[in-house]
């Protein structure tokens, strides 16, 4: 007993906390990203350190991601999983203090005469007696002298610094699902655009290729494929349009709010892509990516609860007092001869708990072992997301520079091929095939255009922008 008693008062003085103290692992970085083309030499200057609204320029898209940052149902509940987190906080530091509470009590009651034991009227005047209590509970109090306390303060705050981290990472999310929506939006409206005069052009075509037909020029297989032009344009408006409307409901679902048409802003070719997509340097991404810092403090609070489960071994120390008064006449409740207190040091030793302890320790460990591989692969998982979209980004733009070549190209080819058609030199079929061929391309261009956009916001997501 002596001998605890002075590790106790040890401890006490150098404030003794079992548990190994937390150090952040050591990750091996790349000294660049993985692109197509040689990046230029890493800056600590990133894209992502631009505000949202300072990538995406339209002010219609603008207006939608401040109101999905309003009200998108995800984000009110990661905002309140915050709170949640940091009541939890203030109930696990509490237990590091004193508690303090009062409490009193007034009994009034009645003695019987013809009792078991009887009691005459000059023992006892008066058969109405009052009882009162009144107590101040001065301390209620485990002395943390191996350190639990403090290491599950420690867990409950960094599952505090985790919720806020992981808010951070649902902002980050919501500006990139809105604004790949909006963008995915405003390609179909290019693409019903495209049909729509596509489908203009190939009924003038039509009514000209009738025309011929009814004065022998034109057989009646050339009528029949102008007229397989005409429904194939005209079949696939409403199935264009299908996805309009549904990618709105998808918007509404971000904003919170029942589907309803959403309003535009700038075209598909009006959107602004940055000239310059730096990357910034690979290791500014740990600091930068909300997730990554959210794992690392589950890492954090696991390697605190290791602590928790390690200081159960050792024996418990708890403080209680009172002071207060007892008396059977109230008026005397609070005089000197009625006044009473109370100090309780108590302490408790587990002898034999079945190995439950030596279990809580492994499963402790366990859980550290556990949010470190996630740690590790989070940050795994950053590095691949920002190569993809780097490398999406570069090869996409390449196939948009020659896809646009190719249209330019396929123009040509329909006007001269309906010139040909037209002055007698070739038939028909030539003009269809370059019909055909161009409204393919021009959709083609259009998604590319898109998956362009699309690689930017990607590449924004993956650098960790976008909850500044």
């Amino acid at each position: 007993m002596r001998y605890t008693l002075l590790l106790a008062i040890l401890c006490l003085s150098t404030a003794c906390t079992l548990g190994p103290n937390y150090q952040r692992p050591s990750i091996a970085t790349p000294q660049s990203f993985r692109a197509p083309d040689p990046l230029p030499p890493a800056q600590a200057g990133s894209l992502a350190d631009l505000k949202w609204f300072e990538v995406f320029k339209d002010e219609q898209l603008q207006a939608l991601i401040r109101h999905a940052l309003e009200q998108n149902y995800d984000l009110r509940d990661a905002v309140a999983r915050v709170e949640g987190a940091r009541a939890a906080l203030g109930i696990t530091r509490s237990n590091q203090f004193p508690n303090f509470g009062a409490g009193g009590s007034v009994e009034i009651d009645r003695l019987s005469r013809d009792g078991a034991t009887p009691l005459p009227p000059q023992f006892l005047p008066s058969q109405d007696r009052n009882f009162g209590t009144a107590t101040l509970q001065l301390l209620s109090f485990e002395v943390d002298l191996w350190g639990k306390l403090r290491r599950a303060t420690e867990a409950s705050r960094a599952n505090l610094l985790s919720a806020e981290e992981n808010r951070k990472a649902v902002v980050t999310t919501l500006v990139s699902d809105v604004a790949t929506a909006y963008l995915t939006l405003r390609e179909l409206d290019y693409d019903l655009d495209i049909s729509k005069r596509t489908l203009q052009t190939r009924e003038e075509s039509l009514e000209l290729t009738r025309s011929r037909e009814a004065g022998g020029v034109s057989t009646e297989l050339d009528l029949r494929q102008a007229e397989q032009l005409v429904y194939t344009a005209s079949e696939r408006i409403p199935e264009i349009q299908r996805q309009i409307e549904q990618t709105e409901d998808q918007i509404s679902l971000l904003l919170g709010e029942n589907p309803s048409e959403i309003l535009r802003g700038r075209s598909l070719t009006e959107q602004e892509i940055p000239p310059e997509v730096p990357a910034g340097l690979p290791s500014a991404l740990l600091e930068r990516r909300p997730d990554i810092r959210a794992a690392e403090q589950d890492l954090i609070a696991a390697n605190a609860q290791i602590g928790v489960a390690r200081a159960a071994y050792f024996p418990t120390l708890s403080l209680s007092g009172a002071l207060g008064g007892a008396s059977t006449q109230l008026s005397s409740l609070f005089a000197g001869p009625a006044s009473l207190w109370t100090l309780t040091p108590q302490v408790t030793q587990p002898i034999f708990t079945a190995g439950r302890l030596k279990s809580n320790v492994k499963l402790a460990e366990a859980q550290h072992e556990i949010s470190l591989v996630h740690y590790e692969k989070t940050i795994q998982v950053a590095f691949t997301e920002t190569s993809d979209a780097l490398i999406a980004h570069q090869r996409v733009r390449e196939s948009r520079v020659r896809q646009e070549a190719l249209e330019k190209a396929l123009e040509d080819r329909l006007r001269l091929a309906y010139l040909r058609y037209h002055g007698g030199v070739d038939n028909q079929l030539n003009a269809l095939d370059a019909d055909r061929d161009l409204f393919q391309a021009q959709l083609d261009l259009a998604q590319l255009r898109l998956d362009e956009m699309l690689s930017v916001v990607q590449l924004y997501k993956a650098l960790g922008g976008g909850w500044q």
